[in-house]
């Protein structure tokens, strides 16, 4: 019985309080780690073929496990993200990463009893609920850690999450291929519980180094503006809560932002292959090649942009991922018609990096304009914009490009060129709601500064 009362007491928020000395580049790696396995779910297509011969299923059915993967991270995030700032990390990266192994492992099940429903049900809605709470679990807890610099360490965490099916996708597909033989199923129930084994593992290692930070921290040398001052000195009192921030306008047009920059971002990732193929005709296997670059570069955008959104500012930055994002999109279909196979690669990766700069910059963007204090269910509020622009950006680019191929007659690279050009429209929609984003605190908040803190917070 002590050793359940000594565990339960080092899984809560106030036994995970870490001493004098603690490295605070430690609870950002336990963020990678819980991030890194559920960014698998981004290669999950991988075992969508071998799915569709042992289910005897269509693809179309098939592509459900992972549509409904993603409504359920971001309804989970926003159902549970109360609970997480209650709870703190420990607890919440505890939970979503048994959410995560039980879904691997009921999927197997699924599998072996040739039921897609139950698959849907442990990958999709069993691991989705995982997915969204270990998405959001280290947010608040990172922010709190690097105040002087919110968007590196918000990008450091979601850059492991975007690049996670970079080892995720070819690890199931050779494990499928070493258990396959002999194996009326693909290998793949296999493949599910080894690969549950290993991600425990890792996230299991991010809870047993996850700390928050000890009252009173400040990072050495950091000297805060006045406005930050003020949050410190009052412990919070001036930050929002979730149910006060949903109701200002400013969490609505960041909702939006997030929305269109999702959607003009994942319909791509979808067909990236496809789209190569016909714009600019090369192999299926030169295309296999270019989603992996677009892979990288929406990793290494969600540590580059968020990290020098630190410098610039948030507006700033997402003005930048929209209004050059629009332009890029729209230069390709020109790069295309030239041929110009460089410029072509490269619009795609400068688009594919604000893709994942757009995802890791928002937390930053939530606690500059509402304060730190419940800014990881905040985030998980907003990341129901996550779960319709997972309906939305795939609608646009295959359901437009069916349109214009079968009903206006179309090839099919004018139709793609004529999707891209759509996805561009809804960058500049993003741009436009960003330049009416103001923080709220220096509406209601002023009031409380003195003379001499309004006119430093005004420069």
């Amino acid at each position: 019985m002590s050793f359940i009362n000594g565990f339960k007491a080092a899984l809560s928020k106030e036994g995970a309080v870490a001493a004098p000395g603690y490295s605070r580049w430690l609870m950002a790696a336990a963020a990678l780690l819980i991030h890194f396995p559920l960014g698998q779910a981004y290669g999950f297509s991988v075992f969508n073929g071998p799915l569709v011969k042992v289910l005897g299923s269509s693809l179309t059915s098939v592509g459900w496990i992972f549509s409904v993967a993603i409504i359920c991270l971001g309804l989970s995030a926003a159902v549970f993200g109360k609970w997480v700032e209650r709870v703190g990390p420990r607890k919440a990266m505890l939970a979503s990463a048994l959410c995560f192994f039980a879904g691997f492992l009921v999927s197997a099940l699924g599998v072996v009893a040739n039921s897609l429903p139950l698959v849907i049900l442990g990958y999709g809605a069993i691991g989705g609920t995982g997915l969204g709470i270990g998405y959001i679990s280290p947010v608040s807890t990172l922010i709190k850690w690097f105040p002087d610099k919110r968007g590196m360490a918000t990008g450091l965490a979601i850059m492991g999450f975007g690049g996670g099916a970079l080892v995720g996708s070819p690890l199931a597909v050779n494990l499928m291929k070493y258990f396959s033989e002999g194996s009326q199923y693909a290998g793949i129930p296999a493949t599910f519980v080894i690969m549950a084994v290993m991600y425990l593992g890792f996230q299991l290692a991010a809870v047993s180094i996850a700390r928050v930070p000890f009252p009173g921290y400040q990072p050495a040398g950091w000297v805060p503006s006045a406005k930050e001052a003020l949050h410190i000195s009052s412990n919070g009192a001036d930050d929002f809560s979730v149910s006060e921030a949903v109701r200002q306008p400013q969490f609505w047009l960041l909702w939006g932002i997030l929305l269109l920059n999702v959607s003009a971002g994942i319909g791509i990732l979808g067909q990236a292959s496809l789209m190569a193929q016909k714009m600019v005709g090369i192999s299926a296997a030169a295309a296999a090649g270019f989603v992996g670059l677009l892979s990288l570069c929406n990793m290494a955008g969600r540590f580059i942009w968020s990290s020098f959104s630190d410098k610039i500012g948030r507006k700033w930055a997402y003005a930048m991922y929209s209004g050059a994002g629009a332009l890029a999109y729209w230069a390709i279909p020109s790069a295309a018609e030239s041929g110009n196979m460089t410029l072509f690669v490269a619009l795609f990766a400068l688009v594919m990096s604000f893709y994942g700069a757009g995802f890791a910059t928002i937390p930053a963007y939530l606690a500059d304009m509402f304060g730190k204090k419940e800014v990881s269910a905040i985030h998980g509020r907003l990341l129901t914009a996550w779960s319709m622009a997972g309906v939305i950006g795939p609608l646009v680019v295959n359901a437009g490009r069916d349109y214009l191929v079968k009903n206006q007659g179309l090839a099919d690279a004018a139709a793609y060129s004529t999707v891209v050009y759509i996805l561009g429209g809804l960058l500049v929609g993003e741009f436009v709601l960003n330049l009416f984003v103001q923080a709220p605190h220096q509406i209601q908040s002023n009031a409380h500064l003195p003379d001499s803190a309004l006119q430093t917070s005004a420069n």
